[in-house]
């Protein structure tokens, strides 16, 4: 069977961590426990699609300490905070940073699975953005030098002929550079390039 996704499981209770990692298991999720912030800064692997489970109140580091750390290092896996007690500050500044979501112990498993569904599509779709400006951006960079220039030209609103005199050359030859750009770019439209260098932005 095909895992849902990956569950990263960050709190210090062991018990709640064994339930929950079994829970996960018999639903259809791969799971790694860790029984600190640190523990997880320092063993967990970085998979796609996952989320982290993360308590809010630990010993050392508290949960939304470790969620600024991830941003610093811009790990982007989502995160659903998991807490027997919170302030609303904690709260606050959880969901500001980003969180997905925020269940309060002794949440059902109804709520939590429905938590983490969002999540990890939340993190595919983060995934498969990066994946599209990365090979956006490689395409970008198979551009010659006069190439890039037209390109930016094209992009600003500029027909041909302006582009050749903007840039010292014949309509013919921009004609050419166009079709380059339109084929290295994997564009159909000049809205497509539009639309793609924005990305890129």
């Amino acid at each position: 069977m095909n895992s849902l996704g990956h569950i990263y499981v960050v709190d210090d209770d062991d018990s709640m961590r064994s339930s929950l990692a079994r829970m996960l298991a018999t639903h259809g999720y791969t799971v790694d426990v860790y029984a600190s912030p640190e523990e997880f800064l320092g063993k967990s692997v970085p998979v796609s699609p996952a989320a982290i489970l993360l308590d809010m109140r630990m010993p050392s580091m508290s949960g939304v300490d470790l969620q600024k750390r991830l941003i610093e290092i811009e790990r982007s896996t989502p995160i659903i905070f998991i807490s027997g007690e919170s302030t609303s500050h904690e709260i606050v500044t959880g969901m500001k940073q980003g969180a997905v979501d925020f269940l309060f112990k002794p949440f059902n498993l109804d709520e939590l699975l429905a938590a983490l569904t969002k999540a990890v599509v939340k993190d595919k779709e983060n995934f498969k953005k990066i994946s599209q400006t990365l090979s956006l951006r490689q395409r970008y960079e198979l551009l010659t030098p006069r190439e890039t220039e037209v390109c930016g030209l094209l992009v600003e609103g500029l027909m041909n002929k302006d582009i050749a005199v903007a840039l010292g050359t014949t309509n013919a030859t921009i004609k050419v550079h166009k079709a380059r750009v339109m084929e290295k770019m994997q564009a159909d439209s000049l809205q497509d390039l539009v639309r793609y260098i924005a990305a890129l932005a």
